[in-house]
């Protein structure tokens, strides 16, 4: 039989943490148990996974020595408070987060890139990857830098509202409806509209007068 892993998923209830866990269904990935986790206002509620009904548990209650991988991605102070716990219960988590990207002794890593940075992860038992824009970009890139020299990028993205999570794609769906009806949507997540429209900033400004999200991509 092959290796069997116990699975976390932190942040099961999300956009991001729902689509994770539809993967390791999708990919037939070796779980031998789940462990959907969220905040306490969650709990006791249920996903679905290969075909079974499995209550999500009180991230804050849960202990990680049950679990040998931890999918985190419920948002940076999150795994600020509870992914080192994890690490040091014995679980290697795979954060989702921007938390850990700048610091030198957790690797970030993108395994079509720098897959060899991924044995560093022995460190705090964290492994942490770059925001979905880097991502796709570095895979692209990597072949033709490793031939080319490549010394510098101008970057342009356009991204999806999923980025900000289920509210913000709510309030796309809900603003679409309200202006084919003739009528003028009141943005709650975005500071303008977002229906048919593009916002020509992501995050906040920093002092440096770049956007934390155009800051990920350095």
């Amino acid at each position: 039989m092959s290796k069997q892993f116990d699975v976390a998923v932190v942040g099961a209830t999300g956009a991001v943490g729902a689509t994770m866990i539809k993967i390791l269904e999708e990919r037939q990935f070796p779980v031998r148990h789940l462990y959907p986790l969220a905040s306490a206002r969650s709990a006791g509620k249920s996903v679905q996974f290969r075909g079974e009904s499995i209550v999500i548990q009180d991230l804050a209650e849960f202990d990680f020595s049950r679990t040998q991988i931890g999918l985190f991605s419920a948002g940076g102070s999150v795994s600020r408070e509870f992914a080192l716990k994890a690490g040091q219960a014995g679980c290697i988590v795979i954060d989702n987060t921007s938390e850990f990207r700048y610091r030198d002794d957790i690797p970030l890593v993108v395994p079509e890139v720098n897959a060899h940075a991924i044995s560093e992860y022995k460190n705090h038992n964290i492994i942490a990857n770059p925001n979905c824009s880097t991502i796709q970009m570095l895979v692209a890139l990597k072949p033709i830098h490793d031939v080319a020299d490549i010394s510098r990028i101008n970057v342009c993205t356009y991204q999806a509202v999923s980025g900000s999570g289920k509210r913000a794609i709510e309030e796309l769906y809900e603003q679409c409806k309200v202006i084919l009806d003739g009528e003028q949507p009141v943005p709650e997540v975005y500071p303008k509209p977002i229906a048919f429209n593009v916002l020509p900033h992501i995050d906040t400004f920093q002092e440096n007068g770049y956007t934390r999200e155009e800051m990920k991509m350095v």
